[in-house]
């Protein structure tokens, strides 16, 4: 029978089929912060039990973690008990943490693939939904709760109900300066935040080939913000360049069986999806969400739309009277206040490299309150300031920061005003992501980098073309 790569990774971690039709699937990577673990250790020792395999894990601080002063400590009491029960539970259990003092902390979704211990074929889990990203390496990935992240230390398998096959095809080429973040964006705004409800979604399509490992990474972060549980894409000659020489690896003694299986991890061709859809790459303009879901999102060079193109229309009103904005408003006409560059979507060199493009030789708007740029890694980091990226952002009047999940969420000191509005490479605009009555609005590094630069979104392929 043939087979879709969800299936061919699905089926190889399968050890029981239930009765109920859910199935016992092992586990092979476990990647935990300090937000959902700690409850999760507290369960361990109220029942006794001892962690099943230590080697699958790997531990970093990331979402409560300050991004600047790191020398002062933690001056949060929430965040400092997270990340010290974190330090405990790692120590105790004797498992590597990527600590603050450590080159190789970052966002989790971030380190995982760099340091290679995201590897084609696993099944990888994580307490946080956009575990999804892992999926670009052809991997089996997405976000668990508190619960079964205790269940997965304790015995390294879950419990879990077999999604469906969602195939979505890309074909054409992506204009100049229009990136996987468009894209992403344009097919949650068509097939909605609910599209993917009940499936796991393959990526598939020229377009998708020709993406980096990076860009790839982007698309599969926001899977989940279309309703589906992960995000997938077969392995080539791509996920091998990105990966080879990674820390974690197979040895030499094993990468070439390792190889002759990822080799495998394709779908089947003329295998059958339960659902599929197509789009054209040429058709997707620089992407802005002018609402409190991804899916509220169209055409910088458009308006918001009117109420007589919304099902909802009590929900359109209540959407754009928390964002402050009219029916019809024309996107560009929209000042800012703030501009973050970073989070699990768009915070790796690739991202930050397109910023700079931007950046180089201009000046953030006196508009402005606050630009801030936040590496992924301390090794994203290491290697923007080696190519002296750091340097064209400052010189811009960007803050340059120590890397964590910052301003994409409230959960930490970089967060919004009550009704600042910002301009975010992050993946949720939700009514106070960014902070209490906070407006977000979603966009690529580039276009994030152009709205600093101008004080109001205008279309980077227009900017580019004009300096």
């Amino acid at each position: 029978m043939k087979q879709t790569l969800y299936d061919k990774i699905w089926n190889d971690h399968c050890i029981l089929d239930n009765d109920d039709h859910s199935s016992l699937i092992y586990i092979d990577r476990h990647l935990i912060h300090e937000v959902t673990s700690p409850q999760a250790f507290d369960g361990l020792d109220i029942k006794k039990r001892d962690i099943w395999n230590k080697k699958s894990i790997m531990a970093t601080t990331d979402h409560n973690v300050p991004t600047i002063n790191r020398d002062q400590g933690i001056t949060d009491p929430v965040s400092k008990i997270q990340i010290e029960a974190l330090r405990e539970n790692c120590k105790k259990h004797n498992i590597e943490l990527y600590d603050l003092d450590n080159l190789k902390q970052g966002i989790v979704h971030v380190i995982g693939p760099e340091l290679g211990m995201t590897q084609p074929g696993m099944t990888i889990v994580c307490g946080d939904s956009h575990t999804s990203t892992h999926g670009a390496l052809a991997s089996l990935s997405f976000g668990i709760g508190t619960s079964d992240v205790e269940h997965v230390l304790a015995t390294q398998c879950l419990n879990l109900t077999k999604e469906k096959n969602f195939n979505i095809e890309v074909n054409g080429v992506l204009h100049p300066y229009i990136t996987s973040k468009d894209l992403i964006l344009y097919i949650i705004g068509s097939i909605g935040t609910s599209g993917g409800t009940g499936y796991t979604i393959e990526y598939t399509g020229e377009t998708i080939s020709d993406l980096s490992i990076e860009s790839r990474m982007t698309i599969c972060n926001m899977t989940i913000e279309a309703g589906a549980k992960s995000g997938l894409m077969a392995f080539d000659e791509k996920t091998h360049d990105y990966l080879k020489d990674r820390e974690f690896l197979p040895s030499s003694k094993h990468y070439d069986d390792a190889l002759k299986y990822w080799e495998t991890l394709i779908s089947d061709s003329g295998v059958t999806f339960d659902r599929k859809e197509k789009f054209n790459a040429s058709d997707i303009q620089p992407q802005v969400t002018w609402g409190t879901s991804p899916e509220m999102v169209t055409s910088v060079d458009e308006c918001i739309p009117s109420s007589d193109s919304i099902d909802n229309e009590e929900e359109y009103l209540d959407t754009l009277a928390y964002m402050g904005l009219e029916p019809k408003t024309e996107i560009k006409s929209i000042d800012l206040d703030k501009i973050f560059i970073g989070s699990c979507t768009n915070s790796r060199i690739e991202d930050l490299r397109q910023a700079a493009e931007v950046v180089e030789g201009e000046k953030v708007s006196s508009k402005i309150k606050q630009a801030i740029i936040v590496p992924g890694s301390g090794l994203v980091k290491a290697q923007a300031e080696r190519e002296g990226l750091d340097k064209i952002f400052m010189k811009a009047g960007f803050e340059w920061r120590d890397p964590g999940c910052s301003m994409c969420l409230g959960m930490n000191d970089d967060f919004l005003q009550p009704y600042e509005r910002c301009v975010s490479t992050s993946n949720r605009n939700f009514q106070g992501r960014q902070g209490d009555k906070g407006r977000t609005h979603l966009v690529s590094p580039g276009m994030a980098a152009v709205a600093a630069i101008k004080g109001h979104f205008y279309n980077v392929k227009d900017f580019m073309n004009e300096k």
